[in-house]
């Protein structure tokens, strides 16, 4: 991939587990992959428990605002990650897909975010290896 690679992470509130996931990859991916994320049914706002387990590890996403998920926004992803959205994903030829199962952090205490966002940053740390150069084999 010569250009930027693209990834678009999706859950159905985008509150939760794709804006920790987006921020992880806004974060150690060091600008060198585009970062979306959206959900098929956007919540008012990004889950509070996240934001504060978040800020645990020095990353602000408290201005932060679940999008809702466009056929865009997936066209113009290399990589589209889905977290628990199911069905309501578009599927477009020749994309890489993953579903990443986690469990949703929605109605819990920052106590219970905390393996969820563990359990997600080394996802990323995985995602970002076989998308840079350097992780390239």
């Amino acid at each position: 991939m010569s250009v930027q690679p693209s990834v678009l992470f999706v859950c159905v509130h985008n509150a939760g587990r794709s804006q920790m996931a987006a921020a992880f990859l806004a974060a150690l991916g060091k600008g060198a992959i585009e970062v979306r994320s959206a959900g098929s049914q956007p919540a008012d706002q990004v889950n509070p428990a996240a934001v504060e387990a978040m800020a645990e590890v020095g990353i602000d996403m408290s201005a932060e605002i679940p999008k809702i998920l466009t056929t865009e926004a997936v066209k113009d992803s290399d990589v589209v990650i889905t977290m628990g959205c199911g069905d309501e994903c578009p599927y477009f030829p020749g994309k890489r897909y993953e579903d990443w199962v986690l469990e949703d952090p929605a109605g819990k205490g920052v106590e219970s975010v905390r393996p969820i966002r563990d359990e997600i940053k080394a996802r990323v740390e995985a995602l970002i290896a076989s998308l840079t150069p350097a992780g390239a084999e």
